[in-house]
């Protein structure tokens, strides 16, 4: 019995939605620009308070504004009903291999989080408890989900690929299209009930399945009690893991200071010269700060976890909490994805925005697909997969 579902009534795009997850953004500010300038973005629903018409109100106080940019966009038609549907999605760009997947609904109550948890989708980040009750209530209030899960099949993913390969060149005219910021197409097809369909979700379902993004929304799915998520289900020949790096607005200390505190805790730095680029491998990290840059390796544990001697898992303990006394979630700290280069952040420093670049080699596709399937947990915000799945290109609508 799969673990992967059609979508019981979907709403698809008929143009102009799509859009970037709402947690692709290092600066607040560009989300409003795009809302600005696309009012039919789906982020105007995603994210309700920072849309040009709600600045100024919260979160909770701007849901009823994103009920209402929905209900608009149902009734003037950019979207468009359909039942008992998965949807094939393939991104392409020139020059790229072209990535798939499948939107579906996937049972909650597969989560799991820990080894003795069973469940065939594995979760594998701490997250922000805050960002969870966020999404629980925007999910609560719309009666509708707009921004998938990204799902890794790790059990069947060559044949999955396969499949959705052949089953979009087969498809014909796509449903609809959407270009994103990096000049990449989103393409999606409808498959109805039907033997197609069924040996889609088999397939898609056919082995243990990864959050490659999205924790904070399977959280959420469990905490508002919905028995199923939307999720789009892809393969590891289709994603590749990007820098998640961070940047710190304002230092606790003088930048002296942090410096004299990682060496005492064992770090060796090192000056960089020119320009302070995210390591081109694991074991060092590099640091921005105002006028001078760093490569930094930071003490391994011989005692501890493998995973407590991962790059993110180091900078989260000895540089943020031990150096400079931050808690992970201290609003002083940005997560900063890999769409934005390695230039950006050291220009925030170097413009007086910032006061702190960390930046940080990938971990590699397999080494988080072998982490995942040991049910051990990866640090928070470590991975930054790409492409990704693009928000309200399918809207799924929450049983009643």
């Amino acid at each position: 019995m799969t673990v992967v579902h059609p979508i019981a009534r979907a709403w698809i795009t008929t143009g102009g939605t799509g859009a970037q997850n709402y947690d692709e953004f290092a600066d607040d500010a560009e989300i409003t620009a795009i809302i600005e300038a696309n009012p039919h973005s789906a982020l105007g629903i995603e994210m309700p308070h920072r849309a040009p018409e709600s600045l100024g109100k919260s979160f909770l106080d701007a849901l009823g504004d994103a009920v209402s940019r929905l209900t608009e966009a149902k009734d003037d038609g950019s979207y468009t009903p359909a039942e008992q549907v998965v949807v094939l999605y393939r991104i392409s760009a020139p020059g790229e291999e072209s990535a798939y997947g499948l939107f579906a609904m996937v049972d909650t109550d597969q989560i799991s989080t820990s080894a003795d948890e069973p469940g065939l989708v594995i979760r594998n980040e701490d997250v922000f408890i805050a960002k969870v009750r966020e999404r629980v209530a925007l999910a609560e209030a719309l009666g509708h989900l707009l921004s998938p899960v990204l799902l890794l099949q790790t059990g069947r993913g060559d044949e999955l690929h396969a499949a959705l390969a052949a089953a979009t060149d087969q498809a014909g005219v796509p449903a609809a299209s959407d270009t994103d910021q990096a000049g990449r197409t989103h393409a999606i097809w409808l498959v109805g009930p039907g033997p197609e369909q069924d040996a889609l979700t088999a397939l898609a379902g056919g082995g243990e399945l990864v959050v490659a993004d999205g924790n904070h929304r399977s959280l959420a799915a469990q905490t508002g009690g919905f028995p199923r998520f939307l999720a789009v289900v892809t393969t590891p020949a289709s994603v590749a893991i990007q820098p998640y790096n961070r940047l710190v607005s304002e230092l606790p200390c003088t930048p002296d200071e942090l410096l004299d505190r990682l060496r005492a805790a064992g770090a060796q730095l090192a000056p960089v010269d020119g320009p302070v680029e995210v390591p081109a491998a694991g074991g060092t990290v590099h640091l921005r700060l105002a006028g001078q840059g760093y490569a930094v390796t930071l003490p391994h544990d011989a005692d501890a976890a493998r995973l407590e001697n991962l790059d993110h898992a180091l900078v989260e303990r000895l540089l943020l909490r031990d150096a400079l006394g931050l808690d992970p979630g201290d609003k002083r700290i940005t997560y900063v994805g890999g769409d934005y280069p390695a230039s950006w952040l050291t220009g925030e420093v170097d413009a007086g925005r910032a006061e702190l670049a960390v930046l940080i080699a990938p971990v590699t596709v397999d080494d988080f697909v072998a982490v995942n399937l040991a049910r051990e947990k990866m640090p928070r915000k470590s991975t930054w997969f790409t492409p990704k799945a693009r928000g309200g290109l399918v809207v799924a609508e929450l049983p009643r």
